[in-house]
């Protein structure tokens, strides 16, 4: 090999080993949250991880093909293992399974190029070879171009190749990978981390069987066994997929799981929803009743007392006219012109001055046609996980702020079949968004149980082909739900 050839050679190798360095930031970074805030963190990284590696190329064990394998192995998990340490917070389980993860991968990649193009170049240099002895090239000068071409470009085509693989195959896992933000459990994370194990294992045994030396010659495993030639690329693209589609697998099983868990805690809201609003409308059923013959009754007593003209009963009349007035208190505070809402309003209203005792509520410009195809409790998910999240932003803006002017206004437009939800109401400024979903993420201890309101309402717009959007305007939460009033699609 000449000098230009070897300084290819290495300029092939560390700038292969610089793109890698990059693939491991772009995969580290979409899981783990850095260390510091520099736009050269990024660059950090690929640089030291590439320093490292060639480091670990240029100080290889003495002894057999074998313990190299393992030595490089370790080397490779103990570098990345300290990179994920010192440059991202990387306390979690997953890291583990992020580290073994691009190893495999890597790995993978490396042979699969090799296979794909080795024995390919290797080719091309016997037909150069035949076509110099057969005299069909003739210039000696030609000839060896020709070889030094295909020997530089082969070379430059699997470090491509490589780095190309390797980059697509963590892309796949990081789209996969959806629930970044879930917390992995130790039997979920061995389910992941198997295929990336087995994977690892399966490289090493490559790397100390694919090259024999036999009198003074390297050869390769399948210079004896062509079969291999198609049996090991198949091999290592199935431990491959199995990475990928062991990745998808969980993520699905973990959404499906989550959806399953926020289905039974909104068929629980609904149904408690259900039996404290007929409570509700009996109850009020009845003090309207009563209230309708209370005032009759009322009204002919004041009418009497007025007629007898008598100074001592100005103190009945004012007593009565006091009563009168406790009658009419026990109308609904809110009328949107649907009983049922007026009924989750009024309830939500009293819960939340217990809460927050200045706290203003707004719902005049929330108004609700009769021609309403919205089954009623849906609405009710929607008003009542809103006005849950609203009382509960308002109590930490009091908290903070005793000062504070705590307020929430309700207000809804309908357009042809669109019925369009507003729910606005104060906060302290401070927003923490889910990195996957985008959604506010709740500060309360057991995340399981609670921030699951707004996906409610989001799951209940979806019924009615609808969406949901939130945004802030200063300390001011908006949060916007458009549904189609028409039956769901569940019905």
């Amino acid at each position: 090999m000449d000098s230009l050839t070897h300084l290819m050679f290495t300029i092939f190798a560390a700038a292969s080993v610089l793109l890698q360095g990059y693939c491991l930031q772009y995969f580290l970074g979409s899981f783990l949250e850095s260390r510091t805030k520099s736009r050269f963190h990024g660059l950090y990284v690929t640089v030291v991880y590439g320093l490292l590696q060639l480091a670990g190329y240029w100080l290889p064990p003495a002894g057999y093909e074998s313990v190299k394998a393992v030595w490089k192995t370790v080397l490779s998990l103990c570098v990345l293992a300290a990179i994920a340490l010192c440059f991202y917070k990387a306390f979690h389980a997953v890291t583990v399974f992020l580290v073994v993860a691009f190893r495999a991968v890597a790995d993978i990649s490396v042979f699969l190029a090799v296979i794909l193009f080795d024995k390919p170049g290797d080719k091309l240099l016997l037909v150069w070879d035949w076509c110099f002895q057969k005299r069909i090239i003739t210039s000696n000068k030609t000839f060896e171009t020709l070889i030094k071409v295909s020997v530089i470009g082969t070379q430059f085509l699997m470090e491509a190749a490589l780095v190309l693989l390797l980059y697509l195959s963590l892309k796949g896992i990081v789209r996969s990978y959806r629930e970044k933000d879930y917390v992995i459990q130790r039997i979920e994370l061995l389910s992941i981390l198997t295929p990336a194990v087995i994977s690892l294992l399966l490289c090493a045994l490559l790397r100390t069987i694919m090259f024999t030396v036999e009198e003074n010659a390297v050869e390769t495993v399948y210079d004896k066994y062509p079969l291999l030639l198609v049996i090991f690329p198949a091999i290592l693209f199935l431990s491959l997929l199995s990475i990928l589609y062991g990745v998808k697998l969980f993520q699905d099983t973990v959404y499906l799981n989550r959806e399953r868990s926020n289905r039974i805690v909104l068929e629980r809201q609904i149904g408690s929803m259900q039996e404290h609003i007929a409570e509700m409308e009996c109850v009020y059923s009845g003090i309207r009743s009563m209230k309708h013959d209370m005032k009759n009754t009322l009204s002919v007593v004041l009418r009497l007392a007025a007629e007898k003209g008598e100074s001592g009963n100005e103190e009945l009349q004012a007593y009565l006219s006091g009563l009168n007035q406790t009658f009419d208190s026990l109308d609904f505070h809110f009328k949107t012109g649907n009983s049922v809402i007026d009924t989750l309003l009024s309830m939500k209203y009293h819960e939340a001055l217990r809460i927050v005792p200045d706290l203003q509520i707004d719902v005049r410009k929330l108004l609700l046609s009769r021609d309403l195809v919205i089954q009623s409790y849906d609405i009710g998910v929607i008003l009542g996980n809103a006005l849950d999240n609203a009382i509960e932003a308002c109590r930490k803006l009091k908290e903070k702020e005793p000062e504070a002017k705590a307020f929430i206004r309700l207000s809804s437009i309908q357009k042809d079949r669109l019925l369009i939800f507003k729910i606005e109401n104060s906060f302290d400024g401070k927003l923490k968004r889910k990195r996957q979903t985008g959604l506010p993420e709740t500060d309360k201890a057991d995340k399981k149980i609670h921030g699951i309101g707004l996906a409610n309402i989001k799951n209940t717009a979806e019924k009615y082909q609808g969406t949901m959007g939130y945004k802030t305007d200063g300390r001011v939460f908006i949060l916007s739900v458009m549904v189609k009033n028409e039956r769901s699609m569940e019905e």
